[in-house]
């Protein structure tokens, strides 16, 4: 598959496209219904957190996502110009508390990398964040 991209105004409405283009390119992939709807939903995380935590829901700013075949691996880079994030400050939930307290929200980094092969993040201060989400292909 050749790199695609797909450029969208940062709005939670704009998932549903997000998550067709995605999908559409990990069908073409070669992905199971399955693994489809995992990659997917890693995206949409990844996406939300981007508009809710970079960009603080200011609907004018731009996300942009591209997706490839690359080295035996289905690659999906979502980049944005918002505020940075540090990775390493994210904790790892422990599930049972957080279930018994009926929490919401919070699981976004967490459910990216249990859904995905590798989850890694480039941040370069003052220009651009990129998320890279990574899933091996299908033997």
């Amino acid at each position: 598959m050749k790199k695609q991209t797909l450029k969208i105004d940062s709005r939670t409405d704009q998932l549903v496209t997000v998550r067709d283009f995605v999908s559409r390119a990990a069908y073409a992939s070669g992905f199971n219904d399955e693994e489809v709807s995992k990659i997917a939903l890693a995206v949409d995380e990844a996406c939300t957190n981007v508009i809710k935590h970079a960009y603080n829901y200011d609907n004018k700013k731009k996300i942009t996502i591209t997706v490839q075949d690359s080295d035996g691996d289905f690659e999906i880079l979502i980049m944005d110009t918002g505020r940075q994030f540090d990775p390493s400050k994210i904790q790892v939930p422990n599930m049972k508390d957080y279930l018994s307290k009926y929490k919401r929200g919070g699981l976004g980094v967490y459910l990216m990398k249990s859904l995905m092969d590798k989850v890694e993040y480039q941040i370069e201060p003052g220009k651009q964040n990129r998320v890279r989400l990574v899933k091996h292909l299908p033997r």
